[in-house]
């Protein structure tokens, strides 16, 4: 009976040294169940400024939102440490400045046969009736329009007769005094882009389908950007659905908000209408306004070409109207003028794409069509190659 007694006090004992053995072991570190040690946390990172992005606006077109400009989070102990937000770089438009002079080069490639073409016939000696015409045979694919064109031709025959001379470069002074007079340096190319009576300036752009509008619009607003204005797009071209998309892009480049629409087939007078009402509270220097392609044929477009006007007029004034023009249509560009400047009103012309014809010519025949200045020309795809129109480095070009 003791022996039985003595065996299952050993056995007690046994379990019991077993029993503690797995307690301590459970509570060691490093089993499942202990108290985590947590990391030392860091100081947040200073905030940093985050420059404007244009996010989606509200459908009904308001103006776009800037990301918050806020602390981080109060972090506490089981918070991961925080990264270095990552900044967006804004890029800085090459200034206007010489824009025309840095890309003479081009120009004169592109109008070598008007350039070179007079300078060779007038200084070959011994011009006669059938010389006089090839002058104004070239003339004429230039572009440069009939009226010009006899003029051109009369006021040459004439220095020709009166000095007797073929030296080259006392006809290359002909000519460039010539075509100066006639691209006109007296008329007034400014573009609207200053403050007016406490708000913004206005400037409507328009055009047929194809002439780089929205593109044009892009680049405009990185001229101003670059000459320190404050600038706001109005994406008023609701029929592409990527025209809004692309100008909203070309002003998030520079930190230009964009005021559009996301429903589909918006009424584009109430965008731009949003959009000016934006421009004047915000106080922008100037609000761009881009519109629609349509065919200057088509009469219930250009109507609502002439609502655009009217309903942004109940506002603000419209105090600049360009007409984007493509340079290698020629002469059929003009009668597209014609009507566009008939329902709007043209104050200026921009020329696309007059690096890529040897018809500068245009420059002139637009300007005596309309009455009103070529303003701005486009030499080329790159974001800068969008320049002031200057007569002298123009003409120059032609002649280089």
């Amino acid at each position: 009976m003791i022996d039985q007694l003595w065996e299952w006090l050993v056995i007690a004992g046994a379990l019991a040294v077993v029993l503690v053995g797995l307690v301590v072991g459970f509570l060691r570190p490093g089993r499942r169940g202990r108290t985590p040690t947590l990391p030392p946390t860091s100081t947040p990172p200073p905030t940093q400024p985050i420059p404007a992005q244009p996010t989606p606006a509200d459908p009904g077109g308001g103006v776009d939102t800037l990301p918050p400009r806020g602390t981080p989070p109060e972090t506490d102990e089981s918070d991961v440490l925080l990264e270095e937000p990552v900044t967006p770089t804004l890029e800085r438009p090459e200034t206007a400045v010489g824009r025309l002079q840095r890309l003479r080069a081009r120009l004169a490639r592109s109008n070598t046969a008007l350039g070179k073409g007079l300078l060779a016939l007038l200084t070959r000696g011994g011009l006669d009736d059938a010389a006089w015409e090839e002058v104004e045979d070239t003339l004429l694919a230039a572009d440069l329009g009939i009226d010009a064109t006899n003029e051109l031709v009369e006021q040459l025959r004439t220095e020709v007769k009166v000095h007797g001379t073929s030296d080259e470069a006392t006809v290359r002074g002909w000519l460039r005094t010539d075509l100066l007079r006639l691209v006109d340096p007296g008329m007034n190319r400014a573009l609207a882009s200053a403050r007016v009576d406490g708000r913004p300036a206005v400037v409507l752009v328009v055009g047929v389908n194809g002439t780089g509008k929205t593109t044009t619009v892009g680049k405009l607003a990185r001229v101003l950007v670059a000459e320190d204005k404050d600038v706001l797009l109005g994406a008023a071209d609701t029929f592409r659905a990527a025209a809004a998309d692309q100008l909203e892009t070309w002003g998030a480049r520079v930190g230009v908000p964009t005021v559009r629409s996301h429903k589909d087939g918006a009424d584009p007078a109430a965008v731009a209408f949003d959009a000016v009402k934006a421009g004047i509270e915000l106080e922008a220097d100037v609000v761009l306004l881009d519109t629609a392609g349509r065919l200057h044929n088509k009469a219930n477009l250009m109507d609502e070409l002439g609502k655009i006007k009217r309903v942004v007029e109940k506002q603000s004034p419209i105090d600049e109207v360009l007409l984007v023009l493509d340079a290698t249509t020629g002469q059929n560009g003009l009668r597209q003028a014609e009507v566009f400047a008939q329902v709007v009103g043209i104050t200026g012309i921009v020329l696309t794409k007059l690096d890529g014809t040897a018809k500068g010519g245009i420059v002139v025949a637009v300007q005596r069509k309309l009455g009103v200045p070529v303003k701005l020309v486009g030499l080329g795809e790159g974001p800068d190659d969008l320049a002031p129109f200057d007569p002298e480095a123009f003409v120059d070009a032609i002649l280089a």
